[in-house]
């Protein structure tokens, strides 16, 4: 098969951010913990695409948009190598690995239905156990949460 008919055409974006390497299975968790389903402007999404390091990936394309640290933390628990690519002009002028900090404040609610941060006007506050799993523990009440029951604020 010819080279260029297997090329998958995305259009670039002039400003903005792209999410990258993005776990397949992950790409709509991604979407919806940034509130990119509400986002006015262009957004470009693309899942089970091949990638020779991780097999299958995600890519997010956000026009006019950059993300906040808070943000980024919060990609970090869903997709913890998603590399984060910023455009202006067209030209990428900043690329990095997300990195998930050694502590969650107000981003992830407790997993624990009693927790006092589920009853009263308490931020939740985790302390991150496994980066690579994604496990954390609750300051408040020591319930772990694991990346299979988050839910996010």
């Amino acid at each position: 098969m010819n080279e260029s008919i297997k090329q998958l055409k995305v259009s670039a974006i002039e400003n903005g951010t792209v999410i990258d390497h993005i776990p397949a299975l992950a790409v709509f968790q991604v979407i919806r913990i940034l509130k990119l389903d509400k986002f006015d402007n262009m957004v470009l999404f693309g899942t089970n695409l091949e990638s020779k390091k991780y097999g299958k990936k995600g890519i997010i394309k956000v026009s006019n948009k950059f993300f906040a640290d808070e943000d980024l933390n919060k990609i970090s628990l869903a997709a913890p190598h998603a590399t984060i690519i910023e455009i202006h002009d067209y030209k990428v002028t900043s690329k990095k690995v997300v990195e998930t900090p050694e502590q969650i404040k107000g981003i992830v609610k407790c997993f624990n239905p009693n927790c006092v941060t589920n009853h009263e006007h308490v931020s939740a506050r985790f302390d991150v156990l496994d980066k690579e799993d994604i496990r954390l523990k609750c300051h408040y009440c020591e319930k772990i949460t694991v990346k299979n029951n988050m839910e996010f604020k």
